[in-house]
């Protein structure tokens, strides 16, 4: 099945359906980085004023439906939010929110696009990396991956606010079990994740050596940590079935914090994400070097635009996950 009148074309959707997507003007001319949030940025009801609205969103999450074969709509415009926030159904339906948004964006032309954690896999589809049913099939496996690892091998992940990056690396060695950094999310936030002891201690740790605060996470599992090692491989098996092409503009990846280019990186980067931390402020850092100080962030919630902030105050990020959002890009440009 392909979606009604949509196909993507150099990195993103375009569409001759009547109800299309509002367009003004001509590609904007200052570049323009695309940041997708990641598992956290879910709520109850997104995404059902595009669906409504646009024709383009409609068709994203009619063709998601029957992909992923489950109830998408229902979940994200719906809930219950209890089962929204499970890993196996926030991972892909945050993924279809932010393909509805981006398929109803004015016309586009990116210098970058970047994903945080989950994220990645929509950036990945915007630069044409993926195409629609192997986004849609990937994420579904590796969010029911995760959430399995969770139920079998529990673990737990906190924000340390208010601490250098470097005294939170130190503070995982000191303590006893599995416990590493997880999230490099901006300067002074770093998550951890491990095991559940491992995790309480260093968190208590880290209050004792000056941590603002340090926050438990209301998650299942130890997310890029060495227990999702198992996971991490069966992932890679899925992965290899799968035909991935060179993006059509740079994606910064969360293992290196800096561009993939080729299909080849892209693969050996999504292989080791899942175990490797998300390295967020680099990934800021070289969209900065490539020429972008203003974004969209194009899904649910605005996570990215707040940790933007703290990174670098110059920076602009413009929320694009609403109608609202996108009736204001459009008569801005």
């Amino acid at each position: 099945m392909t979606v009604r009148s949509v196909s993507l074309r150099a990195g993103r959707f375009r569409t001759n359906d009547p109800k299309q997507a509002p367009q003004k003007g001509n590609t904007m001319s200052d570049p323009i980085g695309l940041l997708f949030p990641g598992q956290g940025s879910q709520s109850v009801g997104m995404g059902a004023d595009l669906y409504a609205k646009f024709a383009p969103a409609h068709d994203v999450y009619e063709h998601a439906e029957q992909v992923l074969e489950l109830p998408i709509k229902a979940l994200s415009f719906e809930g219950p939010e209890d089962k929204l926030r499970q890993t196996r159904y926030t991972q892909p339906a945050i993924l279809t929110h932010s393909l509805a948004a981006l398929a109803v964006l004015p016309k586009l032309s990116p210098a970058m696009a970047a994903g945080h954690s989950l994220g990645e896999y929509s950036a990945l589809y915007a630069a044409g990396a993926l195409d629609f049913d192997s986004v849609m099939k990937l994420v579904k496996r590796r969010g029911a991956l995760m959430y399995a690892e969770g139920e079998k091998n529990p673990g737990t992940m906190a924000a340390i606010i208010g601490m250098d990056a470097g005294a939170v690396e130190l503070l995982c060695k000191e303590v006893g079990g599995v416990v590493v950094p997880a999230n490099y999310n901006e300067p002074k936030q770093t998550v951890i994740s491990g095991e559940v002891p491992a995790v309480k201690a260093a968190a208590e740790l880290a209050k004792t050596r000056g941590a603002l605060k340090a926050v438990l996470l209301p998650v299942s599992g130890a997310f890029h940590s060495p227990l999702l090692k198992e996971s991490a491989a069966e992932f890679a098996d899925f992965l290899g079935s799968f035909e991935i092409h060179t993006p059509s503009f740079p994606v910064v990846a969360n293992v290196t914090g800096k561009p993939v280019t080729t299909a080849a990186d892209v693969r050996d980067c999504l292989t080791r994400q899942l175990i490797s931390p998300v390295r967020w402020v680099a990934t800021v850092e070289s969209a900065k070097q490539l020429g972008c100080k203003r974004f969209f962030e194009v899904g649910p919630g605005n996570v990215l635009a707040g940790l933007a902030r703290r990174i670098d105050r110059e920076l602009m990020v413009l929320p694009a996950g609403k109608v609202s959002d996108v009736e204001a890009l459009v008569a801005a440009h």
